[in-house]
C-alpha cells in the first residue's frame, strides 16, 4: 500500500473532523452519524481509522479527567 498523497490526507482529515463534530453534537451517538462514519472509513486507510478512533477516545477521557478532576482509586490501607 502506498502512502496517501496530500489531497487524500486532506480528504481523510476533513471527513474525520466532520465525523467528530457530528459525534460531539449528538452525544457520541454513532447511529446519528452513520453516513459520516462510512465516509471517514472510505476516505482513510484502516490503520488511520483505528488510530483516530483511539485518539478521540483518549482526548475525551483526558477532557473528562480535567473537568471532573482526577480522584485516585482507594488502594489497600497501610498497616501501622
Amino acid at each position: 500500500m502506498t502512502a496517501p498523497n496530500s489531497e487524500e490526507r486532506k480528504a481523510c482529515w476533513d471527513s474525520r473532523d466532520l465525523l467528530w463534530k457530528c459525534l460531539d453534537d449528538n452525544n457520541d451517538s454513532v447511529s446519528s452519524c452513520q453516513e459520516l462514519q462510512s465516509q471517514f472509513e472510505a476516505k482513510c486507510p484502516a490503520q488511520w481509522v483505528k488510530y483516530f478512533t483511539k485518539r478521540r477516545d483518549f482526548l475525551k477521557f483526558k477532557e473528562k479527567m480535567q473537568t471532573e478532576s482526577f480522584k485516585p482509586a482507594e488502594g489497600p490501607q497501610e498497616e501501622s
